[in-house]
């Protein structure tokens, strides 16, 4: 128990610190905040959900000491809560019965672990930005226009007010692309960390047959409807429909990585489509990954185009 605390208590100072870090104004500190549910994830899913929570409230307490009430939620809102919840759906588990009579546990599917990772990265995404739209929105132009105004130097070639709209529209759903993406690969992190280290508690998943809950495509095209309405609720269902799209787009890398099992070229799509994310040009690739998923989840493409499992052999 002493062992599960000094653990706990190490992993909560890294993550406070890590989050702190955004406040000596280098931009790889930026880096660090967006990975400090890391070291709490990895409590969690190492040592337990218990020692998350110690972790968790430790971090918070020290955050609130330092910076004040404000920061302090906003680290429990987007660094605390979802890493001690994510950690509990990892070592989510009950007991089951194989036809052959053999006693097993069934895990927690990924897909469903993606879809609260997307679910919450949209709850850290609407309370970043608030319910005072006008507030918000004038701080964000106010913010882009001293930031445009150094960087532009010729206003002729861009419009900038028009850029300065276009990109305070557009800041809610990136954000929810932004946050989806990072606690995807933080959780992947911390379960590939504790696997490493051997205390990884259930068998790792084969990532590449990830898929979201059927419920998942309608609700989307659901949300989708109250996108175009201005407002608070239009700007909640972009950041709602730009999450789910995200987890989509994961999902879609699972149907390429899939799909070219058969190719003697594999490396070299699944390369050149990582690549092609990390350049300028990301949206190309990324609405391709979309498109990919959402196919994907309408009409089976593992299932219809995949390789072909071999027959089970009789059981004597």
């Amino acid at each position: 128990m002493i062992g599960t605390l000094l653990i706990a208590l190490a992993a909560g100072a890294a993550s406070a610190v890590m989050f702190a870090s955004t406040g000596s104004g280098v931009m790889t500190a930026l880096v660090l905040a967006l990975l400090a549910p890391v070291p709490l994830l990895v409590a969690a899913i190492a040592w337990g959900r218990l020692c998350a929570v110690i972790g968790g409230l430790v971090a918070t307490a020290c955050v609130l000491a330092i910076f004040g009430f404000d920061r302090a939620l906003a680290f429990a809102v987007s660094v605390t809560l979802p890493a001690w919840w994510l950690g509990h759906l990892v070592l989510l588990g009950r007991p089951t019965t194989s036809p052959s009579g053999q006693d097993g546990i069934e895990w927690y599917p990924p897909g469903h672990i993606l879809l609260w990772i997307a679910m919450i990265a949209a709850l850290i995404a609407a309370f970043s930005f608030g319910t005072d739209m006008t507030a918000t929105n004038q701080g964000l132009r106010r913010l882009l226009s001293r930031v445009l105004g150094n960087t532009v130097t010729s206003t002729d070639a861009v419009d900038i007010p028009r850029l300065i709209e276009l990109l305070v529209f557009m800041a809610p759903p990136m954000a929810a692309v932004i946050m989806t993406t990072i606690l995807s690969l933080n959780v992947l992190a911390a379960a590939k960390i504790t696997a490493i280290s051997g205390r990884l508690m259930r068998p790792w998943p084969r990532l590449r047959d990830t898929k979201l809950p059927l419920m998942t495509l309608p609700a989307l095209f659901a949300i989708i409807a109250f996108c175009f309405p201005g407002g608070l609720i239009g700007m909640l269902a972009r950041i709602a429909a730009a999450a789910l799209l995200t987890a989509y787009a994961l999902t879609g890398f699972a149907v390429l990585h899939t799909l070219t099992l058969p190719l003697r070229t594999r490396p070299l799509w699944l390369g050149l489509a990582y690549a092609l994310m990390l350049t300028f040009i990301w949206p190309i690739p990324m609405l391709a990954m979309i498109v990919l998923g959402l196919a994907d989840a309408a009409f089976d493409l593992r299932h219809r185009f995949g390789p072909r499992q071999p027959p089970p052999l009789p059981v004597p």
